[in-house]
């Protein structure tokens, strides 16, 4: 069996590293999963979240929703620009998000949102 090439350096570092019959670098793919994810079209779970976000904020200018649980729809991370949410603290913006997902928020671990007013 052949190996693939061996990369110049892992983990971003000089040392070499070594062969494997798969994959130049099996570290480097545990590095790369968060970004080659980002690559990847969102999960069922991310599509929904952002559904429902858009139907209860229909002023949002921005809306991003990204699974941080690697996929398995437990962890949330929320960003979302809405005039809705204009001479609201920061509190009350985030019970906002909560009422509007508390069906989804159930079957979760946890979630960070972001929330933020166009600026103009």
């Amino acid at each position: 069996m052949s190996q693939a090439p061996v990369p110049p350096s892992c983990f971003g570092t000089d040392a070499p590293c070594p062969p494997h019959p798969v994959s130049p670098c099996p570290q480097a793919l545990l590095l790369c999963a968060p970004q080659c994810r980002a690559l990847a079209s969102q999960t069922e779970g991310e599509a929904q979240v952002i559904r429902v976000l858009q139907e209860k904020f229909p002023q949002a200018s921005a809306i991003k929703v990204v699974d941080i649980s690697g996929g398995c729809g437990a962890m949330y991370e929320i960003h979302i620009e809405s005039e809705e949410f204009k001479e609201k603290r920061t509190v009350q913006q985030h019970q906002m998000v909560n009422q509007a997902l508390k069906e989804e928020i159930k079957a979760m671990h946890g979630l960070r949102i972001f929330t933020s007013v166009p600026k103009h």
